[in-house]
């Protein structure tokens, strides 16, 4: 499905503005172009075990040929656009490592502490090969080093086309399967990113009419949001063309896995990134989700949806302050300390711009408060309706994502495969997991964790609790 091209542009300032100060491009979050495929001469290195590495995971021997490399210098990456594809590579190759054997990686290190030398047995250690350009490269970014929806997505795909909105025109660059499979499900995300671009700066625009009390751009703004959503809707539903359930479930998704609430894969302590001369610490770091996706984020900020879900996996300081703690990987701040939802958390993920861009538009205010005011007249009935049925949308939105959800994850759960061989620590994980206790690669407790998000946002519309109501898995 193509990006609409009939809605009237929005004005260039409103454009320039928001490319200048927040990365946000004519793609929405996405670059303003396809990212680089390959980077220099000096990191053929990295590119070779890229491309190799759904063979090197087939055949377990990524963490010998790892260990095998010299620790290349970041300081040849001459551009964003190549510094954006070693983050890719690194994140990719860290969770490889990490997940890529029968069990955690096992060493005996050195470390120093203010006090004396410590020596420590280090249950899940990542190499310095990885990990010391990793934590450069994610530091320039000011993201974690882990897979994040940027590097899994945003900054990973290819296009023969210029309109990125086609899933059929799109390939991921890097995979960790080398399956068609994983590719189209990156690739999805990205149409959708591309899909709702357009949105973006009229809602801008909509949140910016609220002061003037402007009817009718607030509610163009709705109407083109509704359309929006009902196109993301069926956007989505494309995802069962060409990526089945069993080899995501399996071969694909044990490997986003963040090391955050790991303990029963081997991983009590999260992993050590280790940078040599026995300078190293641990971190536990979610993994790739699409809960990091902007564009959601965007969208339930201007209809005023609050998420509360996955506070009770939050134990940092609040977001927004430059730098990561080394156990849990959230943002560290000399502020008093608050339990914080999932949603809120995810921002941390999000690429720097992004990020200020959603927290700014927050400080906005949103398309619900005024909506829900205390005003006469049929312009406001009007606005008050379009909202209403634009949280609806959003909320169905929600549905459709459990029901994928449902069949990409809970189902195969239930239908483990007879060959009990164990493949990797990634699958181990996977399959040890209780059902009841399913985590998402974010961490939090997946279906009840959606239902939530998606009763949040039938709520947000002053819907009553029991017309929200829908089961967990999808049912209504």
């Amino acid at each position: 499905m193509p990006a609409r091209t009939d809605s009237p542009p929005p004005p260039r300032s409103v454009m320039e503005t928001l490319a200048q100060k927040y990365d946000v491009t004519r793609n929405g979050f996405l670059p303003h172009s396809a990212p680089v495929k390959r980077l220099s001469m000096h990191y053929a290195t990295w590119e070779l075990l890229a491309q190799c590495l759904p063979e090197l995971l087939k055949e377990r021997c990524l963490r010998g040929v790892v260990d095998g490399m010299k620790v290349l210098s970041v300081d040849n990456l001459t551009s964003e656009e190549e510094w954006q594809r070693a983050y890719v590579i690194l994140t990719f190759l860290a969770h490889g490592y990490i997940w890529g054997g029968e069990k955690p990686s096992e060493v005996c290190k050195s470390l120093k502490s203010d006090a004396s030398r410590v020596y420590v047995n280090l249950m899940q250690v990542l190499p310095p090969q990885i990990a010391v350009p990793l934590l450069q490269v994610s530091e320039h970014f000011d993201l974690p080093p882990t897979a994040t929806y940027a590097g899994l997505v945003l900054w990973n795909f290819q296009s023969t086309s210029t309109d990125f909105s086609d899933p059929d025109s799109l390939k991921a660059i890097t995979t960790f399967t080398g399956t068609e499979d994983e590719s189209w499900f990156y690739m999805v995300s990205v149409a959708l990113e591309a899909q709702t671009a357009y949105v973006i700066p009229i809602m801008v625009q909509a949140i910016e009419a609220i002061e003037r009390r402007d009817y009718e751009t607030m509610s163009v703004g709705l109407e083109e949001m509704i359309n929006c959503i009902k196109e993301m809707d069926a956007l989505l539903t494309r995802m069962y063309e060409k990526c089945e359930p069993a080899t995501f479930y399996h071969d694909i998704r044990p490997l986003l896995a963040g090391s955050m609430n790991m303990e029963k894969a081997g991983l009590p302590n999260g992993v050590f990134y280790d940078e040599g001369d026995g300078k190293g610490s641990w971190r536990k770091l979610m993994g790739g989700s699409n809960g990091q996706s902007s564009t959601i984020q965007f969208l339930d900020i201007v209809l005023g949806v609050v998420h509360t879900g996955g506070a009770e996996n939050a134990t940092c300081p609040v977001s927004g302050v430059r730098g990561y703690a080394s156990t849990t990987g959230c943002p560290i701040s000399a502020s008093k300390e608050r339990r914080v939802g999932y949603h809120e958390q995810v921002r941390a993920y999000m690429p720097q711009g992004h990020r200020n861009f959603l927290k700014n538009l927050s400080r906005m205010g949103s398309l619900q408060e005024f909506a829900m005011s205390d005003h006469p007249g049929a312009e406001h009935a009007r606005l008050r309706g379009l909202h209403e049925e634009a949280c609806r949308t959003m909320g169905d939105f929600r549905k459709k994502h459990i029901q994928i959800v449902t069949r990409y994850i809970i189902i195969p759960k239930t239908k483990q495969p007879t060959d009990k061989k164990v493949r990797n620590l990634a699958t181990a994980s996977s399959e040890s997991s209780d059902t009841s206790e399913l985590k998402g690669t974010g961490g939090t407790s997946l279906a009840k964790f959606l239902a939530q998000s998606r009763d949040e946002t039938y709520m947000a519309g002053c819907l009553t609790r029991e017309e929200s109501r829908v089961d967990p898995k999808g049912k209504e």
